[in-house]
């Protein structure tokens, strides 16, 4: 099994329409996948037409085992499932903190998926936190938007300050270009010196285009609803890309 996070300490930029359009590319590809929704605010389970619920919240969640497993529900689309979101993941960190090893927890949740999925994808919330550790020891990879703006830089700079402070393996982040103005002189300058200045850096552009926001209007992946899009053929490269990524990894 092979184990995928999308995220950033900052939000608004891209990270749950990529995972909700990997997660059913890679589907589409013949892998069984399951896209789990960190986020209390449901983003991804709203796509996927899920109501936003774990059995016994946030405590059921922690505990793992049949009630995390029960939780989980089939979407629409051959090879994907999903576990949603609840709005009790707020309280994800303070609850991880409860427990002894608290950065190892969302592991063993995860432990009982191993034998059922060839991939799972997180949609992570916008923090660094206990939970971002947790992630952070759990995934093969993690994979962060980055729009190329100063603060976006910024913040991505203060991601790998963290995670070398905590010896988090830097080689395993990996970034992509997301929504991207092509008419911006300051994307296309910063693109070209971040991929100058920043290691894992994968070639690939997803463009700020309106028909990505449409996927809160249709409720599905703009790959489903839009399969010939430039937006499609975008998540479709970053696919390709990770496939390299994930496979390097035994």
């Amino acid at each position: 099994m092979k184990t995928l996070a999308i995220y950033s300490n900052k939000g608004g930029v891209g990270k749950t329409a990529a995972a909700v359009n990997l997660s059913y590319i890679a589907a589409a590809n013949g892998m069984k996948t399951l896209i789990c929704d960190l986020d209390p605010q449901s983003s991804a389970t709203y796509y996927f037409r899920v109501k936003p619920r774990i059995k016994a919240g946030v405590q059921g969640f922690l505990k793992g085992g049949k009630k995390v497993y029960k939780s989980v529900k089939g979407t629409d689309y051959e090879n994907l499932d999903l576990l949603p979101a609840d709005f009790s993941h707020r309280k994800l960190d303070v609850s991880f903190n409860r427990f002894k090893r608290s950065n190892n927890r969302l592991k063993k949740i995860i432990a009982p998926f191993k034998s059922e999925y060839d991939l799972i994808i997180f949609d992570c919330p916008a923090s660094i936190s206990t939970l971002a550790e947790n992630i952070l020891n759990t995934v093969d990879c993690t994979l962060v938007p980055l729009i190329p703006t100063p603060l976006s830089v910024r913040t991505h700079q203060q991601l790998l300050s963290f995670c070398n402070k905590r010896k988090f393996d830097l080689g395993r982040i990996y970034l992509f270009f997301s929504m991207v103005d092509g008419r911006k002189k300051v994307h296309h300058d910063l693109m070209t010196d971040i991929a100058g200045n920043f290691q894992g850096v994968l070639p690939v552009i997803i463009p700020y285009l309106s028909l990505i926001e449409k996927m809160g209007i249709y409720r599905e992946p703009v790959a489903a609803f839009a399969p010939k899009s430039p937006a499609t053929r975008a998540y479709g490269d970053l696919w390709h890309k990770l496939e390299e990524v994930l496979f390097f990894y035994s």
